[in-house]
């Protein structure tokens, strides 16, 4: 069992909100707060290490570019791959876009088939849809039940054999349900296609393990996952990112090249790690997996898990609160409050001290599937408590549109 009230000291904005600043942080699905550790690492590059890696032939920059390798082990050994298909990126929409451009636009032809979801956001979905303009692939989506989850039967009958690409978020961003991706693996290499998983909802949340599963691709971010902004991962298997093109060419990524136009590419990762990295974002990364890692991982998930079913049991007996989640096993609570727009609620809560999120969240297409344009999502982190999630309830226990209505004005 966690001891929440001791994580929360880790964290120096939870340490505000303890002190009595009234606020409640309900938007981790966004971005995670940063414990101390993480901060210390960012401060330390800054302070004591503010040199360049891969490129000094002086003590500081080798010691700081082995600390910044160490960081490519400690991520392969958080994933369970092997190091060199660690790639450091600016984050999950970089990796996905490095997918979409390296593998997808390079191998997929006209007539093959993207395979995705309805529920996937824009950073997984927009560059699909440009590798299918440019190669003259198609998209096909795989239905979704009435609550928006993805079953087993409903992938296994949208696989077909002109499938080249499966492409889908390990967890749904706005709906919280966690897809059986080993499953759904085993079943696209029987086709004989590639998965490419965003995992920016997922690796913060359970453990992963790309080995067992047999995935190809995954791709997140850091800082929804403790660590700071700026960077994100894409791990690939190494047969496949070696035939992948680079995004970028630039210092650091290039073995040589001459006068003539002859390029000599270095071997994955450094193929596609052109230019100075964010060095002080990566080094944090570090430090935030060590930090999970302490909590563990297996914890981290019971109590999410748990936080959100205390709260839908809480919400179930408002009748004024659409759920549109209450089966999914993660921390996203997905909710309207009948007759007033979402967000009007959102806005309704920030006045009572409650932050969360409203709009489509950059999940477009899931209109079709939940039958409204708009939602408001709480997500809930292991540093969240039952006091906070009351918060929230009490709050819209007695949200009325006439209230809204005069916040709008004010």
């Amino acid at each position: 069992m966690l001891n929440v009230k001791e994580i929360r000291k880790d964290f120096p904005m939870c340490v505000k909100q303890d002190a009595g600043n009234g606020k409640v942080y309900l938007d981790n699905a966004a971005t995670t707060f940063k414990p101390y550790s993480v901060i210390e690492a960012v401060t330390r590059y800054y302070t004591d290490e503010s040199v360049n890696i891969h490129r000094g032939d002086y003590d500081l920059s080798y010691q700081v570019s082995d600390e910044y390798e160490q960081t490519r082990k400690t991520v392969a050994r958080f994933l369970n791959c092997e190091e060199r298909e660690v790639i450091f990126t600016s984050g999950a929409s970089a990796s996905l876009n490095l997918f979409a451009y390296g593998w997808a636009q390079k191998f997929l032809k006209k007539g093959d088939v993207i395979l995705s979801s309805e529920a996937e956001h824009a950073s997984n979905i927009l560059p699909l849809m440009k590798a299918a303009e440019l190669t003259g692939a198609t998209i096909e989506y795989i239905p979704l039940t009435e609550e928006g989850e993805l079953t087993i039967e409903a992938f296994k009958g949208a696989m077909h054999d002109k499938v080249k690409l499966v492409s889908i978020a390990h967890i749904s961003n706005v709906l919280g349900f966690v897809h059986p991706i080993k499953e759904l693996t085993k079943i696209t290499h029987e086709y004989g296609a590639i998965i490419s998983v965003d995992g920016a909802q997922s690796v913060p949340h359970i453990k992963t393990d790309v080995k067992d599963w047999d995935i190809d691709f995954l791709s997140f971010s850091a800082h929804k996952m403790l660590g700071p902004t700026g960077v994100g991962v894409l791990f690939g298997k190494y047969a496949l990112l070696d035939q992948m093109d680079a995004f970028m060419l630039g210092g650091g990524n290039n073995a040589r090249f001459d006068i003539c136009g002859n390029i000599q590419l270095k071997n994955p990762p450094f193929k596609f790690e052109a230019g100075t990295p964010a060095i002080e974002a990566v080094l944090g990364l570090k430090a935030a997996i060590l930090y999970l890692e302490k909590v563990g991982m297996d914890e981290i998930e019971a109590y999410e898990h748990e936080l959100k079913t205390y709260a839908v049991s809480q919400l179930k007996d408002l009748k004024n609160v659409i759920l549109y989640n209450p089966h999914a096993g993660t921390g996203i609570i997905t909710f309207n409050v009948e007759g007033i727009f979402a967000q009007d609620t959102a806005i309704y809560l920030n006045s009572k001290g409650l932050m969360v999120r409203a709009g489509n969240h950059c999940a477009k297409i899931l209109v079709e599937v939940i039958k409204t344009s708009e939602t408001v999502r709480a997500s809930v982190s292991f540093y969240n408590t039952k006091e906070e999630v009351d918060r929230l309830v009490d709050a819209l226990r007695t949200i009325t549109l006439e209230q809204c209505i005069d916040l709008s004005i004010m």
